[in-house]
């Protein structure tokens, strides 16, 4: 079980006079803390550190924790430069990398950036998929490349990343078909569904898609990304969320925790729908502190470590009508 922080790399959770270089303490510090693993997001939509600028800076100063993003948009950079960059970030870490992927979402949060990257909507998964193979391919000493939309002959040597086959790929998405194409072929799942029976059924359906692509079910690593504040109420976390989420996102926290995984309320309430979740087969959470400015994220960081001995046991009973 694995308990990890996404790092707030945009300038919505920054308040006035934050300095974003205090984002490398703040990992430095998140791991010493407990957190097994240090998470960015990716996007052209709100200014933010860039995710792999962010990974490299903090692969020398760090030790243990797991480097990942949550998700990468490898639609916004060359397929073959981004395999050179992630072998890179791998080497520096030791090996510390996991690349959890994604194709972006219809309207503002994702059709806009295939514009800004010249490249078409259509067969967006296809081009993910492709480009999750060529790095494969490229991790493990490829010169060539042909798949139905890339396609790269005398690629020179590549940097090669610290382990042979290369990072673990995750996939972000729990559509049916991104629960089947997740068994196929990734090394693991990251989504945020707002409820747990939810994620027990997707998971279930991931491990039947790796089962008949002749995989083991285990191969599948099961993570979940949710967004956490812990305060003495429900209702004081959901005021602070609801401000995170407007500044986030542009709209409420009603409309958010329809769409994504959201606890909040006392520390036993939030371990509690945590809990829920672990029971369901969630085995490497990745925390997003619902919290704006860089002091209240360190508040909030300290309030969830606390919770991690707990959770590391699978503090975890799932309620009435909620699947294991």
């Amino acid at each position: 079980m694995d308990i990890g922080v996404l790092l707030p790399t945009g300038t919505a959770q920054w308040g006035a006079g934050d300095d974003p270089r205090d984002l490398v303490a703040f990992g430095r510090h998140a791991e010493r803390v407990g957190f097994a693993s240090l998470f960015v997001n990716d996007s052209l939509i709100s200014p933010r550190i860039e995710a792999l600028t962010m990974l490299a800076a903090l692969a020398p100063v760090t030790e243990t924790a797991t480097l990942g993003t949550a998700a990468l948009l490898p639609f916004l950079r060359r397929p073959v430069q981004a395999a050179q960059s992630l072998a890179s970030i791998d080497l520096l870490s030791g090996g510390r990398v996991t690349v959890a992927v994604g194709a972006g979402f219809p309207g503002r949060f994702g059709r806009p950036l295939y514009a800004l990257s010249e490249l078409p909507w259509q067969r967006r998964f296809a081009r993910l998929d492709e480009t999750v193979a060529l790095w494969r391919a490229l991790w493990e000493g490829a010169d060539a490349f042909h798949g139905e939309i890339l396609r790269f002959d005398g690629i020179p040597p590549m940097t090669r990343p610290a382990r042979p086959a290369g990072p673990p790929v995750w996939l972000g998405g729990a559509s049916p078909a991104a629960l089947a194409r997740t068994g196929r072929m990734y090394d693991g799942w990251l989504p945020y569904p707002p409820a747990a029976v939810e994620y027990a059924s997707g998971l279930r359906e991931v491990r039947r898609a790796a089962t008949d692509a002749g995989r083991a079910a285990e191969d599948v690593t099961p993570a979940l990304f949710v967004s956490v504040r812990i305060e003495d109420d429900v209702e004081t976390g959901r005021t602070a969320l609801d401000a995170y989420a407007r500044a986030t996102y542009g709209m409420p926290l009603s409309e958010l925790e329809q769409i994504q995984a959201v606890a909040t309320g006392t520390a036993d309430q939030v371990l509690e729908r945590l809990g829920r979740y672990v029971a369901a087969g969630a085995r490497h959470l990745v925390v997003r502190l619902g919290a704006l400015g860089l002091r209240s994220q360190r508040d909030q960081l300290e309030r969830v470590a606390d919770l991690i001995p707990a959770l590391r046991p699978a503090r975890a009973v799932p309620g009435p009508g909620k699947a294991p």
